[in-house]
């Protein structure tokens, strides 16, 4: 606003815009415009000054909220500043296969093959779900954990990727961290927003900030997650030239669970993390496919999607996939930079051999229940990470300093936050008040952060 927090650009001292009586002398438009206040920018100032701002000022930023209630016995230990993580940077050793299980179908190369002139229809989510259990309820991690000592630091590849890539994220997020002994376990919450997919989190076009609308952040994240499992299911060719791991059951099968998930390979892998500190994590790839001399290379399927290109201001993907590839991505990177990286570094995690993208578009902008999918593309995953301006050692260090930081918690449970409208994370001490989640309405919120939009 103006000086005294009123006037526009010109405007008197108090907020009244000065307006000369006589301009360009008897110019009968001036006058007659003048009447009607309707001169471009001057009327433009006139109406910002009603509202205390400058014409040409931002909307306010719209306030977010946390993945979950912060409850007031909760006690801050840490703040942590994103800036001061970007400064580090860390050469992690090469990891060490520790065990692997599940069997992998190759990926159908149609799909490489598609084109937006030949667009194919996005078929429903195979009715079996994925299995995403968090750290603490993986039954391969759970015995490591009691007879090998070596381990002493447990954790999922979205875990993990979560944490290395935090700079990235605009919206709210949560890891539970608790001290058992002398280890530590990095978990999610059920139903928490990590198990949704974001869309557009770094926009600088926000959609709608009614919840329930079409394009709010909580509606397009329950969309991407749809066509995320939809796309990873429809693109696998079936038993026929499937890869099988180690054991090719389900890791479940350990605990004499026989159900049915979808088929993923499972990858349990070991990096030391520093003197006496050793991480197993489970990894995941999603298909294979064959490459030279018929060995076969682990994939990574994920999918981007377009909504509606006039909301987000984004390229026309039926129009510039074919021609523009190049510069769709650049403009995905701008508007998901958080998930990408995550997808780069669970790449990088499980030791997959390709990543595939697949570009998922509503049948019709206003129809979020129907999609296309109108083209895929390749990539190696250390080549992608180049593309994304993707930092890993950085992100390593990122990972150590708070592994580091969790090590030295007395025995308990904590929570790692996000806060939604801050480059910062806090640890909560959360051994006072709890963190149960059938207390705790917003845990079945799905990812509430998205409610709203970030500036």
């Amino acid at each position: 606003g103006g000086r005294w927090g009123q006037g526009g650009r010109g405007g008197g001292r108090w907020g009244e815009p000065v307006v000369p009586e006589k301009i360009g002398g008897n110019n009968r438009m001036l006058q007659k415009a003048r009447q009607q206040g309707t001169r471009g920018k001057w009327n433009k100032t006139r109406q910002a000054a009603q509202q205390g701002m400058r014409w040409s000022d931002r909307a306010p930023t719209r306030v977010l909220e946390t993945s979950i209630e912060v409850r007031p016995a909760w006690a801050v230990l840490e703040q942590v500043n994103f800036a001061d993580l970007q400064k580090m940077s860390w050469i992690v050793p090469e990891p060490v296969e520790i065990a692997s299980f599940g069997t992998v179908e190759q990926f159908d190369k149609m799909y490489d093959r598609i084109t937006p002139k030949t667009e194919k229809g996005l078929q429903v989510a195979d009715p079996r779900p994925p299995w995403n259990a968090t750290t603490s309820e993986d039954p391969v991690l759970h015995k490591y954990s009691e007879t090998d000592q070596s381990f002493n630091v447990f954790a999922t590849d979205a875990i993990m990727a979560a944490i290395m890539a935090a700079p990235r994220s605009s919206y709210s997020w949560d890891v539970v961290v608790t001290r058992v002994g002398d280890k530590l376990y990095l978990d999610k919450r059920d139903g928490s927003a990590a198990d949704y997919m974001t869309c557009n989190e770094t926009a600088h076009e926000k959609g709608d900030e009614d919840k329930d609308g079409l394009n709010s952040a909580w509606s397009l994240s329950h969309e991407a997650t749809r066509t995320n499992a939809a796309f990873t299911q429809q693109v696998l060719s079936g038993s026929v030239g499937a890869a099988k791991f180690e054991k090719p059951t389900h890791p479940l099968a350990e605990v004499g669970v026989a159900e049915a998930y979808t088929p993923v390979g499972y990858r349990y892998r070991a990096w030391q993390m520093g003197d006496n500190v050793r991480l197993l994590a489970r990894t995941q790839v999603e298909a294979v496919q064959k490459g030279r001399d018929d060995t076969d290379l682990f994939v990574n399927v994920h999918a981007l999607n377009e909504t509606d290109p006039k909301v987000f201001n984004t390229i026309d993907w039926r129009q510039k996939l074919e021609t523009q590839r190049g510069a769709v991505l650049a403009t995905e990177l701008k508007n998901n930079s958080y998930k990408l990286a995550k997808w780069t570094l669970q790449s990088l995690l499980s030791g997959a051999d390709l990543i595939k993208l697949g570009y998922i578009s509503r049948l019709h902008p206003r129809n979020a229940e129907r999609h296309v999918i109108l083209g895929t593309q390749t990539y190696k995953p250390k080549e992608f990470a180049t593309q994304v301006n993707l930092n890993v050692p950085n992100a390593w260090a990122i990972l150590k300093a708070v592994i580091d930081m969790c090590l030295k918690l007395p025995e308990g449970k904590y929570l790692m936050l996000k806060d939604p409208n801050k480059p910062l994370f806090r640890l909560y001490d959360v051994r006072d008040g709890g963190l149960d989640e059938d207390d705790d309405e917003d845990d079945d919120d799905e990812g509430e952060q998205n409610e709203e939009e970030d500036d």
